[in-house]
């Protein structure tokens, strides 16, 4: 199929941009429907870029369920890649890099479900163990087949394994722009560095950027690519497809590298499908970022409602447009740039609805400046709609008692996706399990890492800092310490970010649920 051809049967891709390489379209198939994408493409971006609205269903009621991120956090993209003994179950499709040839089906039984449905009101809490207790081995199968998950291939596994150990003076976990400005001041004292990323290109937030967005005069695709080939050139092992997932003692960390799921079968034979590192770090570098909290309200489980950084990601990386008429729904300021890139993109913003009722910071001030109407003091109430998402309620609320009220009469805004953002939760898991005990930060509104053993520390995000500069500036101090406590270096940071962020950012209302009228 020819690229031109490719592009005219995904409706929602956008006749350019996007770090997608268009001149190489791939075919591939979900539940038996063929569809097209290009390589770059993530299955969930592909399928979003085709109009695939629902992706499972939900195991009681059957309810409809779209993507809702575009990472780890995604929650409802769950499925089985690959035929017969290569099968994989129960990956998400925000992770599952195409090829060309992919064949992959939703975990769950769409018609079992659409069936079970139908009785769902008959069955209240408790009522599958009450019933099912006694006959567990009769209803086994179909309840697997429900819930789900998705059956791991029965024949032998054909594909081969390894692993490789690991000493290293600083290994620094995450390759968004704190991790990298962390990798290069390590490196440029020579110190021994790994870099590891769980995506399939080192930059994390930065990919989903904005051409507009920029790291003092150069593009942050340019800064990326400047930083990734400087690390090359000083010897630091590069891991992206690689997940860091067990922080021990004494430095020792484990990672599992997926080196071939995202190429076609035949070329995956030439050698191992996974290999597992086993890393042994003088000092260790925490830059796992932060993931972003959806807001709770009425039918918030329609299709068509997302998270803003997942909106923003499609759009910007893979030139993928989820909707045409979006209102996004936030309680912070980095929400904004969300509804500022989509009308870039030629979409409609139907309207800003921002929970707080004091707008200081920058950005609500350049969404009005751009004839983008941003409703203060307002949440979004119910999503609208039966297949996907076609309008909201959207009302005016209060805080009486530590607790939200809908204060007005709601009104109905016609939309077809809704951005939200609750503002962002840092991820504490690897240093949580080297027993650093999270502590609640009132400013940041979310848990940040606890006092760290020693040889290790957090930068960016995971340490609450939003501003780019700031998570740039804290890389780079934790890279220059980091060297410095391994032998490398006097642990002075150039002065290449270490100025304050110039962004001003009202704070974040800490709002975790909407009331329904």
């Amino acid at each position: 199929m020819s690229s031109s051809a490719a592009a005219r049967d995904q409706l929602r891709r956008l006749p350019e941009g996007g770090r997608i390489d268009r001149s190489r379209p791939l075919a591939f198939t979900f539940d038996g429907r063929s569809l097209t994408g290009f390589e770059g493409d993530t299955l969930a971006s592909a399928m979003l870029a085709n109009g695939v609205d629902v992706v499972g269903r939900s195991f009681k009621f059957a309810r409809r369920r779209g993507v809702v991120g575009h990472g780890a956090e995604e929650p409802n993209a769950i499925v089985t890649v690959g035929e017969g003994d290569r099968s994989l179950p129960n990956l998400r499709a925000t992770q599952v890099g195409l090829y060309d040839g992919l064949v992959a089906r939703a975990a769950a039984n769409h018609a079992l479900k659409r069936l079970a449905g139908v009785a769902a009101r008959l069955m209240p809490a408790g009522f599958y163990y009450k019933t099912f207790m006694g006959s567990w081995p009769f209803w086994e199968h179909l309840l697997r087949n429900a819930a789900g998950l998705g059956n791991a291939p029965t024949q032998s596994d054909p594909d081969v394994y390894d692993h490789l150990n690991h000493q290293v003076d600083v290994l620094v976990v995450g390759a968004g722009p704190a991790g990298l400005a962390a990798a290069l001041k390590a490196a440029r004292a020579g110190a021994g560095v790994v870099l590891a990323d769980e995506q399939a290109e080192l930059g994390g937030s930065l990919l989903a950027a904005s051409d507009s967005e920029s790291i003092g005069a150069v593009e942050a695709e340019r800064w990326i690519a400047d930083a990734v080939a400087e690390l090359r050139s000083l010897d630091a092992v590069l891991l992206p497809r690689t997940t860091v997932f067990g922080g021990h003692d004494h430095g020792f960390f484990t990672a599992l590298e997926t080196r071939t799921d995202h190429l076609p079968p035949a070329i995956e034979q030439r050698g191992p499908r996974s290999r597992l590192h086993r890393i042994r770090a003088e000092q260790t570098i925490l830059a796992t970022g932060a993931f972003e909290r959806p807001l709770v309200f009425a039918n918030n489980d329609l299709p068509g409602v997302m998270l803003a950084s997942a909106v923003r990601a499609y759009l910007n990386r893979y030139a993928v447009a989820a909707g045409e008429k979006l209102l996004l729904f936030t309680t912070n300021d980095d929400a904004y740039r969300v509804a500022m890139d989509w009308q870039s993109a030629g979409r409609e913003v139907v309207a800003v609805v921002d929970a707080r009722p004091w707008l200081g910071g920058e950005w609500p001030g350049r969404a009005k400046a751009a004839g983008i109407d941003v409703m203060s003091g307002h949440g979004v109430v119910e999503a609208l709609g039966g297949k996907r998402v076609e309008g909201a309620l959207v009302a005016r609320l209060e805080e009486r008692g530590g607790r939200f009220e809908v204060a007005s009469k709601p009104n109905r805004l016609a939309c077809d996706l809704i951005a939200c953002s609750g503002g962002w939760s840092p991820t504490v898991h690897l240093s949580s399990q080297t027993g650093a005990k999270p502590v609640w930060n009132e400013a940041a509104v979310a848990f940040l890492p606890g006092e760290l053993r020693r040889g290790l520390r957090c930068a960016g995000s995971v340490a609450g800092a939003r501003a780019l500069r700031d998570c740039l500036e804290q890389g780079a101090r934790a890279g220059s310490v980091a060297a410095a406590s391994a032998g490398f270096g006097d642990g002075t940071p150039s002065p290449e970010w270490n100025r304050p962020s110039t962004e001003n950012s009202a704070p974040s209302l800490a709002l975790f649920h909407v009331p329904h009228p």
